[in-house]
């Protein structure tokens, strides 16, 4: 069984990274959960405002946000009990991966549609 994986940003504009993602993990067997603070359905998935809002537990974090709106929300995902955090290029800067670090957790600074062996630009 894969791993369940919540996509902060996910997006319904398919040329974006936070679409992308969703796809990319879906099509390697993830569970994958958008996230997002107004949309209500991405790639026909039910979208959750925040990690808190998911039933049951979480496995990893990627996010496809700006890093201040990063900044706003990895408490949460702290407190959600995850410990699998990928910044993606655009998402991460240095306040945030302190941040992410003060509370604990070290963060991947990569991205993880490459880290599946995919191309990005190809989905």
């Amino acid at each position: 069984m894969g791993k369940t994986v919540a996509v902060i940003g996910a997006s319904n504009h398919r040329e974006k990274f936070g679409n992308r993602a969703l796809r990319a993990y879906a099509s390697q067997g993830y569970t994958v959960i958008p996230i997002h603070p107004t949309e209500t359905l991405v790639e026909g998935l039910p979208v959750y405002k925040s990690v808190l809002d998911v039933p049951g537990p979480i496995d990893m974090a990627s996010f496809y946000v700006p890093p201040e709106v990063g900044e706003q929300v990895i408490e949460q995902v702290i407190a959600k009990g995850i410990r699998e955090i990928w910044l993606n290029p655009g998402a991460d800067s240095d306040a945030l991966i302190e941040k992410t670090r003060a509370l604990g957790v070290r963060p991947i600074v990569a991205c993880s549609i490459v880290s599946l062996g995919l191309n990005p630009y190809a989905l």
